[in-house]
């Protein structure tokens, strides 16, 4: 009853309010409850909609996006929602605090969301501590980053650093090379940079899970703002490495969704229902290429059932949602899983 009254009362209240502001606001409440007497608040019953993927067993195919709780303070609150899986981080080597303020807007006529954030986090150690504390039982994964300092050259360390730190907490991992809010981290995605990557990656993998005894998969990130050729060779690498699944997309860059609307001229990444048909698009293409060997994960604009069904039938296993959240609550996440 309580999720009933976000968007006719709650939302219109908060959406007065610094968009940054109520976010931290939000997951300090959510950290708090989450662990208390009174976590039963949050909670809301959704149905058992069990799906395999990665090797992996959910809970249901409706999971929480990266960026949200990105120290992974929240995970206990979130899960109470009824997530199958919640994705915490982006999270790299060093704490950094990311692009300087005001760095987030919402676009409230499309439904959006830019930001140019720039991976602001408490660093990988403070992160492992959060999610050693979490009671969550459903699937999580830690989507990884490098630091804004590390030159393009270096980024692979930062990467193989956070992965050696976070595997033996993680269900699996992200490797997240598509924000464009870190100076040329999409470069990783293509050509030479990309093929040595992965294999460094899949290198580190196969040793880690050897360590530890325990597989750990691995997901990459990828932006929409690609051709299709880009995306071609794209997938053609992640099917050269074995990679174990794909995320399809992270935000744009375009704003011809947004072109004249509120704070559309600000830089960053945008994300909501402005980037439904791109990203769906990017998974239907995916598709093609790669069939059954790798399985996709889609987000991008998810806001409904309708979204949420248009990118299971583009090809996703496994859907996402962050924006969306933000405009319609918690309610989304039960209408979703209860209706796909």
């Amino acid at each position: 009853m309580l999720f009933n009254l976000y968007e006719p009362f709650i939302r219109p209240v908060i959406f007065r309010f610094d968009p940054e502001f109520i976010h931290e606001m939000t997951m300090s409440m959510l950290h708090c409850l989450g662990r208390s007497p009174f976590s039963f608040l949050l909670s809301q019953k959704v149905a058992y909609k069990p799906v395999d993927v990665m090797g992996l067993h959910f809970k249901n195919p409706v999971g929480l996006a990266a960026g949200l709780d990105k120290n992974a303070v929240a995970i206990d609150g979130l899960g109470k929602f009824g997530f199958g899986f919640i994705e915490v981080g982006t999270v790299t080597p060093m704490q950094q605090p990311g692009n300087p303020k005001k760095r987030l807007f919402r676009v409230v006529p499309a439904h959006g969301i830019i930001n140019r954030m720039g991976f602001n986090n408490d660093g990988v150690d403070a992160l492992i501590r959060h999610v050693e504390e979490s009671s969550y039982d459903g699937i999580i994964g830690i989507n990884i980053g490098k630091n804004k300092l590390t030159p393009l050259e270096k980024s692979f360390d930062d990467y193989l650093i956070c992965m050696d730190r976070v595997y033996r907490h993680a269900d699996y991992i992200t490797v997240n090379i598509s924000s464009p809010n870190t100076p040329d981290l999409r470069k990783l995605q293509f050509g030479d940079y990309f093929d040595t990557l992965l294999s460094k990656l899949k290198s580190k993998q196969r040793d880690l899970s050897e360590l530890h005894g325990k597989y750990v998969p691995l997901a990459v990130k990828i932006a929409p703002d690609v051709t299709d050729d880009e995306l071609s060779s794209m997938a053609m690498s992640l099917l050269k490495h074995h990679m174990d699944a794909v995320i399809a997309t992270n935000t744009t860059v375009s704003r011809e969704e947004v072109y004249d609307m509120p704070y559309s001229y600000e830089t960053g990444g945008l994300s909501g229902r402005p980037l439904l048909e791109k990203s769906t698009e990017v998974i239907r293409k995916l598709k093609r290429i790669l069939q059954e060997e790798i399985p996709i994960i889609g987000v991008g604009g998810i806001d409904s059932v309708m979204s949420a069904r248009e990118k299971i039938n583009a090809g996703a296993k496994l859907v996402q949602i962050y924006t969306g959240f933000i405009y319609h609550g918690p309610k989304l996440v039960k209408d979703i899983v209860d209706n796909i």
